[in-house]
């Protein structure tokens, strides 16, 4: 993931973040063969059409940069590269796929190194898909259609979302992910992987920090494993964390663009 600044430094500098350097973006994808994603801000259509020129392999349409557009997202379908969305809860992440999202990544609050949000907004969409599930193992499909209607999202998501028991998309977790222990517990929730940004590279061990958390990511179902990917780190070295109580209303981030 190219950024311009990392979602902590946004925090600190205020103003307007908008997509990262071009030139940089290309930079980064000439020195590097692993996939290279960026992000766009929520509904500008033309960052969006710039990162997919410059053959980016995916696109974050991200509530981290400041959006163009509060009340809609970009359409992905008019795209060829796929895109990744946040999401707090199931009927966003729905809507977000109706639009053409490939992707979804389970909103937490981003630079903070509290992962508290993630858990949350996690725990609230495997509460309405296990829900749903239970509706589609009764038999009952209006209650899924009611649902739906209640919540504004496609009946047919819906009830395919209850039938696979699942997202019908990759779901990651993301958003103040800072230890090894974090992104195990995200994994062990029922995310497919998890993003880390500030988590690491605000760290004063990102390195070991890096290697750690992907160690933890892999194998978050074996506990002795995930005790080694801890003590490869220390808590002496971790991002300063904010405490997300203290935060105003207007200094979220998850909340933008929903």
């Amino acid at each position: 993931m190219v950024l311009d600044k990392l979602p902590y430094d946004v925090r600190a500098s205020g103003g307007v973040a908008r997509t990262a350097d071009l030139k940089v973006i290309e930079a980064v994808m000439n020195a590097i063969t692993i996939p290279v994603s960026a992000k766009c801000r929520i509904g500008h259509y033309e960052e969006a059409k710039l990162l997919e020129e410059v053959g980016v392999d995916l696109i974050d349409e991200s509530e981290v940069l400041t959006p163009v557009d509060e009340k809609s997202h970009i359409n992905k379908w008019l795209f060829r590269v796929p895109f990744v969305n946040g999401a707090r809860n199931l009927p966003e992440a729905l809507r977000r796929i109706y639009e053409g999202a490939s992707m979804i990544r389970t909103k937490g609050e981003a630079g903070t190194g509290n992962v508290s949000e993630a858990v949350k907004h996690m725990k609230l969409v495997n509460r309405d898909i296990a829900m749903l599930r239970g509706h589609y193992m009764a038999g009952d499909y209006e209650a899924i259609w009611l649902y739906a209607r209640e919540n504004n999202v496609p009946y047919e998501l819906a009830l395919l979302t209850a039938r696979l028991g699942r997202l019908p998309v990759v779901n990651f977790a993301a958003g103040g992910i800072a230890t090894p222990a974090d992104a195990a517990l995200m994994m062990w929730l029922g995310a497919d992987g998890v993003f880390v940004g500030s988590g690491i590279f605000k760290s004063n061990d990102p390195e070991a920090r890096a290697r750690a958390i992907v160690l933890a990511t892999a194998f978050y179902d074996d506990p002795e494993t995930v005790v080694e990917a801890q003590k490869m780190v220390s808590e002496r070295s971790a991002m300063m964390g904010i405490d997300i109580r203290k935060l105003k209303p207007e200094e979220l981030l998850q909340t933008r663009g929903d």
